[in-house]
């Protein structure tokens, strides 16, 4: 488990920063808006981890998340002339939506910038609800420079998303309701981290009235900023975010978040997005309703706390903060969930290219489920087959499985954790190119928006031919494309100039071992 303990701190100044928000939390008004969402037991989670798991329902507010606290405290302590003159703010999807519906409810005008990349969900929850919908820029910090620009020419008041004390206190409401609610036995409550607005309201109610509870951050591994900020001992810019959870994908951590977090924070635990899908999956199986991978982080993060540390027998709460997730985006998370489950390897195995070798591979699996199976003939004397096999992490886990096929004289390749593999070669197995096309073989990843892949190949120009392409719409705010150039040896040197114009994040797979196998 990735980690990072932090020593809460009890100097003078840090106890009167808490005793100020815990005033503020205090006062919020968030209930002529907001409501106070139940804490429910996770029972199949709770038996499976040996823990008793009570998830916070913010996915059960009018917005369908947490951000309506922090949006409708700050525009409530607007001055009148600031209410006339109306808001402005940036966000990607649920503090826009929050924005919106608390500007209608006080009768004040909202415009909201928002990434090109938006969901379309949280576009239409926006406009529903009242706010004037800017979309401007392919990510987040662009966004928020222009509704900068437009706040200070508008002279509109610009609404933080997080980095507030006024929108910090009104997150912190959810802590006053989980104390109230779970006034026993408590020993730590895991919180998903963006750009750490609850977390920081959390924080600073819980240490101040029961310091003995845990806070403990969770961060997808690819977009760490509070993770990050903390083993430095200030605030950093993340270089590049990921953005499977596009609710979290914030490059650094909020100045005011940060004063309390790295005093009051215990700890963060990093989690890949196998492992969020996964847990978006245990979420449905004990409540039947989705959240989006932002609102799965806490689970994923307890599982992965008590798989590391193996406590029993403890109260542990995640906040399931938001439910705005596109609907063709589950057949992705579908997709991904039983691997972070560690309940399906994807492996590659050489077998014999003879009559009978299907077979005799079928029952070395015995009794094990075969979940995908992919193969095209290829002239020679060896086959090479993708193929994904039920596994448990406990009756059977994958090393078995390996050890097992290993055991019976099969070449296997371990491709489980091989993006490459689980996003593109799965579903471009067909046979391999000529030895001559002195193929460049990358993955890409760009903003998803109408007319997105025709940019990138108008980016990508035509001087080098394009010998293999593989592109697949996630219903995510990012792009995911596979490709082979036909790129000769003396204009080898003058790729990756033209891969780094290009503007987007990718990555030479050339010499990834799925490649060779199925399509080198």
């Amino acid at each position: 488990m990735t980690s990072l303990t932090v020593c809460p701190s009890t100097s003078t100044s840090a106890t009167s920063l808490l005793s100020d928000y815990v005033r503020r939390i205090l006062a919020a008004p968030v209930y002529d808006l907001a409501i106070e969402t139940p804490l429910q037991p996770a029972r199949a989670l709770s038996e499976a981890l040996g823990n008793n798991v009570l998830l916070k329902r913010e996915d059960l507010q009018p917005t369908f998340s947490f951000k309506i606290r922090g949006a409708y405290t700050r525009l409530s302590r607007l001055s009148t002339e600031q209410r006339e003159r109306g808001v402005i703010t940036a966000s990607a999807g649920n503090h826009a939506q929050g924005v919106a519906l608390a500007a209608r409810e006080l009768g004040m005008r909202a415009t909201i910038v928002m990434p090109t990349t938006t969901p379309a969900l949280k576009i239409e929850g926006v406009r529903s609800r009242g706010g004037n919908v800017v979309l401007h820029g392919d990510s987040f910090p662009r966004a928020l420079a222009h509704a900068l620009q437009l706040a200070q020419s508008e002279g509109a008041t610009f609404v933080p998303p997080f980095d507030d004390p006024d929108v910090i206190a009104g997150q912190g409401t959810v802590a006053m309701e989980i104390l109230r609610q779970q006034p026993g036995e408590l020993d730590a409550i895991f919180v998903p981290v963006g750009g750490g607005g609850l977390i920081a309201g959390i924080a600073a109610y819980v240490k101040y009235l029961r310091p003995q509870v845990k806070v403990i951050g969770v961060e997808p591994h690819d977009s760490n900023c509070l993770q990050a900020a903390l083993a430095a001992g200030e605030r950093v810019v993340l270089p590049q975010v990921g953005t499977f959870a596009d609710g979290v994908a914030v490059a650094q951590i909020g100045a005011h978040c940060f004063e309390v977090c790295r005093h009051y924070v215990d700890e963060v635990v990093t989690v890949s997005s196998d492992e969020l899908c996964a847990a978006i999956k245990d979420i449905y199986d004990d409540t039947r309703s989705i959240t989006e991978p932002s609102g799965a982080l806490a689970v994923a993060g307890i599982k992965k706390y008590v798989a590391s540390r193996g406590v029993t027998g403890q109260t542990l709460v995640a906040i399931d903060s938001g439910a705005n997730v596109n609907f063709d985006r589950l057949r992705h998370v579908a997709e991904r969930a039983e691997l972070g489950e560690q309940r399906e390897a994807v492996i590659a195995v050489t077998i014999p290219e003879q009559p009978g070798s299907f077979r005799a591979f079928c029952q070395a699996l015995g009794q094990r489920q075969i979940t995908e199976f992919n193969y095209r003939y290829q002239p020679g004397k060896e086959a090479r087959l993708f193929v994904g096999v039920q596994t448990h992490p406990h009756t059977d886990p994958r090393a078995q499985l390996l050890a097992s096929l290993a055991g019976q004289g099969y070449e296997v390749l371990d491709l489980t954790e091989n993006e490459l593999a689980k996003l593109h070669i799965r579903h471009t197995v067909g046979g391999h190119s000529a030895p001559s096309l002195d193929e460049r073989v990358l993955r890409f990843e760009f903003p998803e928006r109408p007319g997105a892949l025709l940019g990138f190949l108008e980016r990508l120009g035509k001087r080098w031919n394009i010998s293999l392409f593989h592109y697949r719409n996630h219903g995510a705010a990012e792009a995911r494309v596979f490709v082979a150039l036909q790129v000769p040896d003396d204009e080898l040197a003058q790729l990756p100039g033209t891969l780094d114009g290009m503007g987007y994040r990718y990555w030479d797979e050339t010499e990834n071992p799925a490649y060779r196998l199925f399509l080198g």
